[in-house]
């Protein structure tokens, strides 16, 4: 089985398929490789985690932060920051609409935006979207939440 951190990144992939603006081009991972014909898209990747334990006997439970990471890709449009602005408020509704992850999580929060663009031969845009997902393991079980 694959540790919970797969399954909570499933499943915010799976949450963000379908939206308006970047249909279908949502990548679970940060090394995808992006190409114009694929953009707008979302690349959906873990970044750090923090732990604390909520009992002392072993094996212990564990309280995880992990933060999320969207990265919403663009391509030359007449305004960045319209755009991304539109891409976030079409994840940011479907990040709400189930903060537990599919059963997953004990909650999941926006901690931040950033929002930077290229000027090259044509524009690029960028949003990174930061969240903040809530759950606990057992430290021999990290396959599953409780």
């Amino acid at each position: 089985m694959a540790h919970i951190r797969k399954s909570i990144r499933e499943n915010i992939g799976t949450a963000l398929t379908g939206l308006s603006t970047t249909g279908s081009s949502v990548f679970e991972s940060r090394t995808f490789p992006l190409n114009f014909s694929n953009l707008p898209a979302l690349l959906v990747y873990t970044k750090d985690e923090e732990i604390s334990e909520y009992s002392l006997r072993n094996p212990r439970t564990q309280f995880r932060q992990l933060q999320v990471v969207i990265e919403a890709h663009i391509k030359g449009t007449s305004n960045i920051d319209d755009t991304i602005d539109t891409i976030a408020e079409e994840v940011e509704e479907a990040m709400v609409s189930d903060v537990t992850r599919g059963g997953h999580a004990k909650d999941t929060r926006l901690q931040s935006t950033e929002i930077e663009f290229e000027e090259a031969t044509s524009k690029v845009g960028l949003g990174r979207f930061t969240y903040v997902i809530d759950y606990a393991t057992v430290e021999n079980a990290v396959q599953t939440g409780v």
